[in-house]
């Protein structure tokens, strides 16, 4: 984007009314994208050059206007297709849960309907202000003779460190595993950095962030005339990336067609553009990073096994922050240090109890969470300090620390529950009251995360597919 080009928004509200409104109002200020329902987002995603860096979502859209699912959806789905994107909810549903719920999965800030044009355009102007190129942990300058300076003492971390360290130069494929938010990128491009390879291309590709049909091309490169549009002759990213680093991100959603081809290159490294015959070669090291259970998706069809063996020759764990104990006061300093210079402002301090929320709180949202708590919290209380009731704003309390669910320890209380159930019923199931306790904690756990799936997924401490498909059984019954 030229320097007097004006940034993009992306509106997504499924009301003409407000969509005409602010397009009228924004467009002096933003180049204005609009759409309004998920669906066309992503088709509106496949059609535009670049990213845009604003977006604002209602949370209540088709085919469930009346209730959050398909906005929180969105944001994921945002946040998958461009970490950089700063997302603000503008919605008519502002139960505080939700609000918190929206934050914590990635949202910079939550304004509720109806709002002023004026207000909400100073709120994108202000996110503006904020530099999401930031890496999820930490800039390399943050940690003297560390991998990518990353933040933090934890045992969890230490060890990311000594493997990325003792990975960086080897020549085989790293596949890197943690939740959404905890900072994969940023090993990814540690392990370049600290390789012999950092001098040479890194690049990147988003698999969940573009269209099946273009990633190959968009890998492999394709010939003129290879297919409509293709005016001319094109390289692709293992092209391009030649003896350097190519990170695949989100690599669990590649479609199995194309898992075969990238087998063959991981193998040879050979491969063929597009509409091509002739062979070419790679020797880009491959860095593969995913939030799903890869070895589950290999279970149940949806991943090659052989290829899931060929990527994971060397696995890295990102911790959750909830398992990184005072590191969250470590990335509390380096980021409200860090975007208080950036936009020069004194920097927040906490009271005594607001400290100890903050060392409590489990994080959900993991390092982009607190990060974006951090920028809120330097918007409305630069050089201030905050109280316990201010930051408990910020928080998204509904959603269960799973580490925290309280388990029944006392196995002969449990033993006496069972016997008189048992003298008290006739035709006893074991199966049915089995399936019925599992119903209800899966019940409980939609309940509490206003239906959202991943959510859920994540207090139970199941796979999303391993989920819906018990929601499936249940209605089957």
């Amino acid at each position: 984007m030229s320097a007097n080009a004006k940034p993009a928004l992306l509106i997504v509200d499924d009301d003409p009314l407000i969509t005409d409104t602010l397009h009228f109002v924004l467009s002096s200020d933003f180049e204005v994208f609009v759409a309004e329902s998920r669906q066309q987002v992503k088709s509106l995603l496949t059609q535009i050059q670049e990213a845009p860096p604003l977006a604002l979502v209602d949370l209540g859209l088709p085919p469930s206007q009346h209730k959050p699912d398909e906005g929180f959806a969105l944001i994921t789905d945002l946040l998958n297709h461009s970490k950089r994107i700063r997302i603000l909810v503008l919605s008519g549903q502002n139960d505080e849960a939700n609000a918190r719920h929206a934050r914590a999965l990635g949202a910079i800030d939550f304004i509720a309907k109806p709002a002023e044009p004026e207000t909400i355009k100073q709120a994108l102007l202000s996110a503006l202000r904020f530099d999401q190129e930031t890496p999820p942990l930490a800039k390399p300058e943050a940690a003297q003779a560390e991998p990518g300076g990353i933040v933090g003492t934890s045992f969890a971390i230490d060890r990311l460190r000594n493997q990325i360290k003792l990975y960086a130069d080897a020549p085989f494929p790293v596949l890197i595993e943690g939740e959404s938010g905890s900072g994969k990128e940023l090993v990814a491009k540690s392990l370049h950095q600290w390789s012999k390879r950092s001098a040479k291309p890194y690049l990147a590709l988003n698999c969940a962030a573009i269209s099946p049909t273009l990633v190959e091309p968009t890998l492999f490169g394709y010939a003129k005339g290879a297919f409509t549009g293709a005016n001319q002759a094109h390289s692709g990213y293992f092209e391009d990336a030649r003896d350097g680093t190519l990170f695949l991100d989100e690599i669990g959603e590649l479609p199995l067609e194309l898992q075969a081809k990238l087998l063959r290159v991981l193998e040879n490294g050979e491969f063929q553009r597009v509409g091509e015959t002739v062979s070419r070669f790679s020797n880009a090291r491959i860095v593969a990073a995913t939030n799903r259970d890869l070895r589950k998706e290999v279970r149940e069809g949806r991943f090659r096994g052989d290829l899931y063996h060929r990527l994971s020759v060397f696995s890295v764990h990102v911790p959750p922050l909830r398992e990184q104990g005072e590191d969250k006061q470590a990335l509390l300093e380096f980021f409200r240090n860090h975007f208080s210079r950036e936009v020069g402002a004194a920097p927040f301090t906490f009271s005594t109890d607001a400290q100890r929320l903050w060392e409590d709180y489990h994080f959900p949202g993991n390092v982009r969470e607190l990060r974006n708590i951090v920028i809120r919290l330097t918007t409305k209380y630069a050089g201030r300090t905050v109280n316990a009731r201010e930051l408990e704003d910020e928080f998204d309390l509904d959603v269960v620390n799973p580490s925290s669910i309280p388990l029944p320890t006392d196995a002969n209380a449990l033993q006496d529950y069972a016997k008189s159930h048992l003298r008290g019923v006739h035709n006893f199931n074991l199966d049915q009251v089995m399936k019925q306790w599992e119903k209800s904690y899966v019940e409980a756990a939609l309940g509490m995360t206003h239906g959202n799936l991943s959510q859920a997924a994540k207090i139970l401490g199941v796979n999303r597919t391993t989920l819906y498909s018990r929601m499936q059984t249940y209605q089957n019954d």
